[in-house]
């Protein structure tokens, strides 16, 4: 059994709830790949204004079918939570119904999973109809089997006439229904935003379309504003971006359309995969994909598998790619001693090692550049300008004399 404090300095004006953050190291990880995920757990309660002060991790073949870690584990858990006034635990995994009520039971404070956490971020983010919509519809599929476990007060029996049970309907199927219809309401609402989206992608014609992808927070936004000259949110945050944004770009008289994502992240929920799947569309209709990667993070690699295994489910996964390293101003490494023997890893390898080994790759363009301080800029605008004009070409045979 393992544990890690965290040093967060004390100040009397912080007023955000403090957290414990809780892992299993199954048998096949690796106790340094889990730590590098709690960071992100963190990150992701710092996006929700949670400050994290603590980290519980087991090692366990699998984790607790009824409450998620050992009994012993639970206990010391719950124990540090109630002398340090822990505000909430956060689990990083989406716990079942059954292990929520049986947690909850144990622990002297609020307990979220990793599922119910991205659903409050994107919850405070959505800011169009669209978004708020999407991010409803994924929040009541979320609540819908975990009633019993949230709203224990609804156990009260329900009498009268007029009740569709008739008398001694419990308060908890009223809600359940209700839950259904609203449900059914959104996804009837998210079908009329559909088509009239598809009306607007109809109208834009031809265009060549790029669309930009990525894990959260690699710097799409950003990306986005150099090269559209225009103002999409953006900030050091996970989930900066929830709506597809789409502009128009020329280069030297080519048009094109460019749209930026939500982007992806490990074990995103499925509710907010199948809700947002719509909103995708701009991603399964591109001509190109533009894969933003994060190189200065030391596992960039996964999560270029995340995103590939994403892209896959919503039917974009054979779509051309052109990858985009960014953020090579804040890349860092440490240089292996001589006479160290062992198989470098991504923290041993410098930025130059990393390029050839990546561009000696077959039929995988990249480029390595920094949409912070423009670095390699003009190079990723003439690489993307002859893919579009490739693309054109063969969409317009004979409009080629034009470009």
């Amino acid at each position: 059994m393992e544990e890690n404090k965290r040093n967060i300095p004390s100040d009397a004006a912080d007023t955000r709830e403090r957290a414990v953050l809780v892992a299993v190291i199954r048998d096949q990880d690796e106790p340094r790949r889990t730590e590098e995920y709690l960071d992100e757990l963190e990150f992701l309660a710092e996006t929700a204004g949670i400050v994290a002060v603590r980290r519980f991790t087991q090692r366990l073949p699998q984790p607790s079918s009824r409450i998620y870690v050992g009994p012993g584990k639970l206990e010391e858990i719950a124990a540090w939570c109630g002398e340090q006034q822990i505000d909430v635990v956060i689990f990083d995994d989406e716990l079942s119904p059954s292990q929520t009520r049986n947690i909850e039971q144990a622990m002297p404070c609020r307990i979220l999973d990793r599922t119910r956490l991205i659903l409050d971020i994107f919850l405070s983010r959505a800011r169009t109809a669209y978004a708020k919509t999407q991010v409803q519809l994924a929040n009541y599929e979320y609540m819908l089997p975990r009633l019993s476990g949230m709203w224990t007060h609804l156990e009260r029996q329900r009498g009268g006439t007029g009740t569709r049970g008739g008398a001694g309907e419990r308060e908890i199927e009223t809600d359940r229904r209700i839950i259904r219809n609203r449900i059914a309401k959104l996804k009837e609402d998210l079908q009329r935003i559909d088509r009239q989206m598809a009306v607007q992608r109809s109208n834009r014609g031809q265009l060549v379309r790029v669309a930009l992808v990525g894990y959260t927070n690699v710097g799409k936004s950003t990306l986005m504003n150099l090269i559209a000259k225009s103002e999409v949110f953006a900030e050091n945050k996970l989930f900066a971006t929830l709506d597809t944004t789409v502009r128009k770009v020329v280069f030297d008289n080519l048009p094109f359309l460019l749209s930026d994502t939500v982007g992806f992240i490990r074990k995103l929920p499925t509710e907010l995969i199948e809700s947002f799947k719509s909103t995708l569309d701009e991603v399964r209709e591109a001509d190109l994909l533009i894969h933003v990667v994060d190189v200065s993070h030391p596992q960039f690699e996964e999560q270029i598998d995340v995103v590939k295994q994403t892209l896959q489910e919503i039917g974009a996964g054979e779509k051309p790619v052109y990858l985009v390293f960014n953020k090579v101003d804040a890349y860092t490494y440490v240089a292996k001693d001589a006479d160290d023997l062992t198989p470098p890893t991504r923290e041993n390898r410098s930025l130059d090692e990393l390029k050839r080994s990546w561009i000696a790759r077959e039929n995988t363009p990249c480029i390595f550049l920094s949409a912070r301080t423009r670095l390699n800029i003009d190079k990723f605008r003439s690489d993307l300008y002859g893919m579009v004009r490739e693309i054109h070409a063969g969409r317009y045979p004979f409009n080629n004399f034009l470009y």
